[in-house]
C-alpha cells in the first residue's frame, strides 16, 4: 500500500466517528447512554422522537462501533461500546464549551430564565462532594442511579423529591446533580429545595465527568 492510500484509508475510518457524531440527536443519545443502558423505546421517549427514527440514529452509532445492542426479551437494550466512548463524549463537550461561545450564551440565558445562575466554586464543590462533607442528591431516574452514581449519593429522583423532603437534613449544604451540565433536573431540584428553605446548590458534573477523571463510581441500589 502506498503512503497516500494508507493515509486515505486511515482518515476515512476516522471520519466514520465524525459522521456518526454529526447529529444533535445522536449526541443526546450518547449523553443518555453515558448514564447507563436503556431500551430503544425508553431512549425514543427521552429524546422526543419515534422509535423508528431513534433506531435509525442508533444504527449510525452502532455502525461506527460507538454503541452496542442486545435483545432482552421483546426489547432491544442499547449501551455504550466501552468507557472510551463516554470519555470521547465528555472531551467533545468540554472542547465545545471552550471553543463555542454560543454554548455559554444559550446556557446563561436558560439559567437566568430559571433564576439559577449563581456563582459556585466548582473545584471546591467537587472536593466537598468527594470528602462527603455535603449531602449529595442524585435526582436522575432510579435506573440511572443503579447503573452508576457518585459514592455516597442518595437516590431521590426529581419526580419524588417533593414528597421526600422530610428525609433530608435541614442543617448543612445539599448538592444536587443529574446527567451533566446540559441536564435540567438538578436545576429544578435546587429551585424546589430553596423554595422549601434548604441550602442547596447544583453540581454541573455528572457520572460521565466523574468517570472521565478516573474517580470511582458506585453501582446498585441506594443504602439506607
Amino acid at each position: 500500500m502506498r503512503d497516500r492510500a494508507f493515509k486515505d484509508a486511515v482518515y476515512g475510518q476516522l471520519a466514520r466517528i465524525g459522521q456518526a457524531l454529526a447529529s444533535p440527536k445522536r449526541l443526546e443519545l450518547l449523553d443518555l447512554l453515558c448514564q447507563g443502558p436503556r431500551t430503544v423505546e425508553r431512549l425514543a421517549g427521552q429524546i422526543g422522537m419515534s422509535v423508528a427514527a431513534t433506531s435509525h440514529h442508533l444504527q449510525a452509532l452502532r455502525g461506527a462501533r460507538l454503541v452496542e445492542a442486545t435483545r432482552q426479551g421483546q426489547f432491544v437494550e442499547c449501551r455504550l461500546a466501552d468507557a472510551q466512548v463516554s470519555a470521547l463524549f465528555v472531551a467533545l463537550r468540554r472542547l465545545a464549551d471552550a471553543r463555542l461561545a454560543e454554548i455559554e450564551q444559550v446556557t446563561r440565558l436558560f439559567l437566568e430564565s430559571r433564576h439559577a445562575l449563581e456563582p459556585v466554586d466548582r473545584t471546591a464543590l467537587l472536593e466537598r462532594v468527594r470528602q462527603g462533607a455535603v449531602t449529595v442528591l442524585d435526582v436522575r431516574p432510579a435506573e440511572e442511579f443503579r447503573a452508576g452514581h457518585i459514592p455516597g449519593a442518595r437516590s431521590v429522583p426529581l419526580a419524588d423529591l417533593k414528597r421526600r423532603l422530610a428525609e433530608l437534613p435541614r442543617a448543612g449544604e445539599i448538592v444536587a446533580y443529574c446527567r451533566g451540565p446540559y441536564c435540567v433536573m438538578a436545576v429544578e431540584a435546587v429551585q424546589l429545595l430553596k423554595a422549601e428553605g434548604f441550602h442547596a446548590v447544583r453540581m454541573e458534573d455528572g457520572v460521565a465527568d466523574w468517570r472521565a477523571r478516573d474517580w470511582p463510581l458506585e453501582t446498585g441500589e441506594a443504602t439506607a
